[in-house]
């Protein structure tokens, strides 16, 4: 029979697994309690960043329908459950890594499938949520005026050809 403590913390996780956008686990061996304060409070608007024993956060995977991750939870595992944007989360706990080298990102879950730290990286790399939306617009906007051009270009002719109609008339009489 498991301690209602244990229960209880397995539940919690599986709602933290079931609310999150993705999960991210590192290793924190050596890391002190500042420094994991520090990281946590980078980490805040993004992600909420607990320490987890492997078997409960494998029974807590399990039970949210979580399937990949039996082989990450080894030594001392931290679990990053990311509620916000998944690259700004990538790219804090990437930025915190390069500062703390002892802190390493294992691997990831999102979308249903497992992803490797070199995973992780490339999503660091993606743009922020509102710099791609400001770029597609860009794009939207310059092919709204290529297009208006485009249908304008045959109407501007059109009046540029009677003008110099016009003027070789005038030139002729």
């Amino acid at each position: 029979m498991a301690r209602p403590d244990k229960a209880a913390a397995v539940a919690e996780m599986v709602d933290m697994f079931r609310s999150s956008n993705a999960v991210v686990l590192t290793e924190y061996r050596g890391l002190t309690v500042e420094q994991l304060k520090e990281l946590r409070r980078s980490l805040r608007e993004h992600a909420t960043y607990a320490v987890a024993k492997n078997t409960l956060a494998a029974i807590a995977a399990k039970e949210a329908d979580i399937e990949g991750l039996d082989e990450l939870f080894y030594g001392p595992t931290a679990v990053a459950f990311v509620t916000g944007e998944v690259p700004d989360a990538a790219k804090a706990l990437r930025e915190f890594a390069k500062a703390n080298p002892l802190l390493v990102i294992k691997g990831a879950y999102m979308d249903g499938k497992v992803l490797s730290s070199e995973e992780v990286s490339k999503l660091a790399d993606l743009e922020s949520r509102d710099v791609l939306l400001a770029k597609a617009a860009g794009v939207l906007k310059a092919t709204m005026f290529q297009a208006a051009y485009v249908f304008n270009a045959p109407l501007s002719k059109a009046v540029r050809t009677v003008d110099a109609l016009r003027e070789k008339q005038a030139a002729d009489a």
